[in-house]
């Protein structure tokens, strides 16, 4: 989708953890937490996480290796960003919510859950 926003990754190859500069105004924990988890990621299963958000503001964890790359743990991958969905959902809401407000200026409805 050409419509993608990323928001921050992180390569195996590289070694590198890139954050979008647009998202500079999120607070150092959060930076700090997102680049931590990409990080710990790459290290465990390889390959390249992306953390992007869709045209409707939904945050997508995207997940890429090399064709050749024949230490990336496809079946960890996939547990790994189960865990990553579950055990980050707080986080990943809130940046969801985040972004909906700054970037896509819509309204948020106060409710009482």
């Amino acid at each position: 989708m050409e419509n993608e926003i990323v928001l921050c990754a992180a390569s195996s190859y590289e070694r590198k953890f890139y954050l979008n500069p647009d998202f500079s105004s999120l607070p150092e924990e959060i930076r700090q937490e997102l680049q931590i988890m990409c990080v710990l990621y790459t290290e465990d299963v390889g390959g390249t996480l992306m953390v992007v958000y869709d045209e409707k503001g939904n945050l997508q964890l995207k997940v890429d290796h090399e064709d050749d790359d024949f230490s990336f743990d496809e079946i960890g991958s996939v547990l790994k960003i189960k865990e990553l969905q579950r055990t980050k959902e707080e986080l990943f809401e809130s940046l969801e919510l985040y972004y909906k407000v700054f970037y896509l200026g819509e309204e948020i409805n106060a409710s009482d859950d």
